[in-house]
């Protein structure tokens, strides 16, 4: 393991290096879907799309720390327009997608390495762990199928997509409050 001022790597032989880091991309959708093999298996209306990436190194932690972070996020407008709103402010709903090509390596070669994803037995439970947590919380949730072949459907609202990384969430934790004349 490399410790220093960045995130946690942990080295590997044949493989190269771990980032100890879930990854999510968001959408703010006015609607999306999932389907496999032409059947829609999960479809929200306005909300959130998440592609959801596990890493080797992932935890219940990180996925804790993302789920807290997804459900506050303020990104859909309030009355003057302004991002003041989370998902549930908005009646807002999640479509949750397990997506371990976020781990996609294109830095070597032409085609991208994937050895930082999460194995599938791995991935399978992190994801089915987030998703039973994100149900326990104030909005509709539904998903994609666990290694299936989908095709995801959308329609961006704004377009707003935000990348998040568990790790970075972590790195926030002990930063010092905002002074008032600091925008947020």
């Amino acid at each position: 393991m490399i410790q220093g001022p960045g995130p946690r790597i942990y080295l590997n032989e044949l493989h190269g290096a771990y980032v100890n880091s879930m990854r999510l991309v968001i959408q703010r959708v006015i609607e999306a879907r999932v389907t496999v093999n032409n059947d829609t298996v999960g479809s929200i209306r306005k909300g959130l799309l998440v592609l959801l990436g596990i890493s080797r190194a992932d935890t219940t932690a990180a996925a804790d720390r993302l789920l807290e972070k997804l459900l506050t996020l303020r990104i859909f407008p309030d009355d003057d327009g302004k991002m003041n709103r989370n998902v549930a402010e908005s009646g807002g709903a999640l479509l949750i997608v397990s997506q371990f090509t976020l781990y996609g390596d294109c830095r070597k070669g032409r085609r991208p390495s994937f050895d930082q994803a999460a194995p599938p037995e791995q991935a399978q439970a992190l994801y089915e762990y987030f998703v039973e947590a994100a149900r326990q919380g104030p909005v509709p949730v539904e998903t994609g199928v666990f290694q299936a072949m989908m095709q995801v459907h959308l329609v961006n609202d704004g377009p707003v997509t935000i990348l998040i990384d568990s790790d970075d969430l972590k790195k926030n934790q002990s930063r010092p409050p905002m002074n008032a004349n600091e925008h947020g």
